[in-house]
């Protein structure tokens, strides 16, 4: 018979032996800012056999890869969650509220139960170029961005600021998919691969080469998940692109837009990706615009709370990390949240409407970019 160990080893999560229970993952883990929880318990039970799994703590990981960073033995904590997670939903154990998201995925192609025809509806008659394969960039359309009210909001701005510059670029159109981060950080990996070689085909049969996304999770996955599926392709985040638009003059940010911002690295641009520098370059062009830090900024940053599924489960208020990061925010007089990720930009405006902070503005870098565009 085939010990719990080894499945999770054949099913991803070979780095399990190098943990040495040290505790430096829960000593990390954003999770002790609002409660006891200890990432180690996680670690233990796989090896030991998986046994006390009942609770929810295995469903609370948002996939910030904070313990990742600063685990001393190189143990892929999130990748062993997201084995762990897999082998528990076999048993059909996932938490209802995910079940429902994966069936939506399955269905539609999208967790928000969107219809997969109305992927392009965010445009509401705003004229948009699709890719044919002659544009220098295809752009991929976050589902969040697709099916969300607020969300779709910030991609038509992308679609303006682009313009503006004069990048050669073209939506996918529609016959996307979800990129599957959300729904490989969940625990099903069928439906990831699914997922995957639908996008691959689609991109390829297009002949894209560049790809440019609005979301750090799309980057993510495109860029380190998959080339291992046979989706090669050079992967740009909106930001990387707006900070070049910007220092080769092709943006002129002209008008001023006054506000005290602070700056929120989304875990999986900054983190996951390296990508601190950019959407702060393109911020400090903005005239009018203060720009301040939290105090635990960069590779210190504290999660939205929003990665590995999170997004689509409920926490009580005092627990959610955005909630915290905006009472920072207060304190310290900033007026303005800004950050550059679909699923923070979510998180962060629930926090607000649960604490009532109307007069905090939460946006997007490319929202920020599109008023400094425009004429007043």
């Amino acid at each position: 018979m085939i010990e719990v160990p080894e499945m999770i080893a054949e099913s991803g999560g070979t780095t399990l032996d190098l943990c040495y229970q040290c505790g430096t993952c829960s000593g990390t883990c954003p999770w002790n800012l609002v409660r006891d929880f200890r990432v180690r318990d996680i670690l233990t039970r796989a090896q030991l056999g998986l046994e006390g799994y009942e609770g929810e703590d295995l469903w609370m990981c948002a996939t910030c890869n904070a313990c990742v960073d600063r685990c001393p033995q190189g143990v892929e904590i999130v990748d062993l969650v997201r084995t762990i997670r897999m082998l528990i939903a076999e048993t059909g154990a996932a938490p209802k509220t995910l079940r429902a998201v994966l069936g939506s995925v399955q269905s539609n192609g999208n967790p928000w139960s969107g219809d997969a025809e109305a992927r392009m509806g965010w445009a509401q008659g705003q004229p948009v170029r699709l890719f044919d394969g002659t544009p220098e960039y295809a752009f991929f359309t976050c589902c969040t961005q697709a099916y969300d009210p607020r969300n779709a909001k910030v991609i038509r701005a992308t679609a303006k600021v682009l313009d503006a510059g004069g990048v050669s670029y073209g939506f996918v159109g529609g016959g996307e998919w979800c990129c599957g981060d959300a729904v490989r950080k969940t625990g099903a990996e069928t439906g990831f691969g699914r997922l995957a070689a639908h996008n691959i085909g689609v991109l390829n049969d297009l002949g894209v080469r560049r790809l440019l996304v609005p979301s750090p999770h799309c980057l993510n996955t495109f860029k380190k998940e998959y080339p291992d599926l046979g989706g090669k392709w050079e992967v740009t985040h909106v930001v990387e692109l707006l900070r070049d638009l910007v220092r080769g003059g092709r943006l002129a940010l002209k008008n001023a837009v006054p506000a005290k911002a602070v700056y929120h690295d989304p875990c999986y641009l900054g983190r996951n990706n390296g990508v601190y520098d950019a959407p702060r370059d393109v911020l400090h062009a903005v005239p009018g615009l203060e720009l301040m830090e939290f105090a635990r900024t960069r590779e210190e940053a504290v999660c939205c709370g929003g990665g590995g599924g999170r997004l689509w489960m409920e926490a009580p208020v005092e627990e959610r990390f955005a909630v915290l990061k905006l009472r920072e925010a207060v304190a310290m007089g900033a007026d303005t949240v800004v950050t550059a990720c679909p699923y923070c930009i979510s998180m962060f405006e629930d926090a607000k409407t649960a604490l009532g902070l109307d007069q905090v503005r939460v946006a997007d870098v490319v929202e920020i970019v599109a008023e400094a565009l425009q004429a007043h």
